[in-house]
């Protein structure tokens, strides 16, 4: 399958949240897309064409680490959501990719996501990684994958505000 990577453009809006709606079997997701795309706290929002059509999307958002009286910048990768039909195809793999590639070349330190282990460890996110933070999602599925050796290795996470809505 030759899908083709790209940043959304508000032409994407509708399709975006009919992936996450049925990817996820509820709005929950897309409505989290929504709002942080509406609270400016979106850093990139990648769409997966197949065919000239939406076949997934992945998004990531502004964090901060408080360490003391350091704060540091990061990022939150989620959701990511393919159409049932295309998934298992390696698209949501494409767009994390795709992702942690643009933010390593864009200096970026530290990625958090919340998700099945097993999957995650593929592009370098570990549990391991994550023990070290406070978050309000603390548990084995909250993950870390330091790209930089500045990257901060303990603090408080906070969110951007959409996610309090969870």
């Amino acid at each position: 399958m030759t899908i083709r990577v790209r940043s959304e453009t508000p032409a994407d809006f509708a399709d975006i949240r009919a992936i996450n709606r049925e990817a996820f079997g509820v709005s929950v997701e897309a409505d989290l897309v929504e709002r942080l795309r509406a609270d400016g706290d979106l850093v990139l929002s990648l769409v997966a064409e197949k065919d000239g059509g939406l076949i997934g999307h992945c998004c990531f958002s502004r964090l901060t680490v408080h360490e003391g009286d350091r704060v540091a910048a990061a990022i939150s990768l989620g959701p990511v959501a393919v159409l049932p039909a295309a998934q298992r195809q390696g698209v949501g793999q494409t767009l994390i990719r795709d992702g942690i590639a643009r933010f390593k070349a864009a200096g970026e330190t530290l990625i958090f996501v919340l998700g099945d282990p097993n999957y995650y460890a593929r592009f370098g996110f570990a549990s391991d990684a994550a023990r070290r933070y406070r978050t309000p999602y603390d548990g084995p599925y909250l993950q870390a994958l330091r790209m930089t050796d500045d990257a901060p290795l303990e603090g408080e996470v906070r969110y951007a505000s959409a996610f309090a809505g969870l």
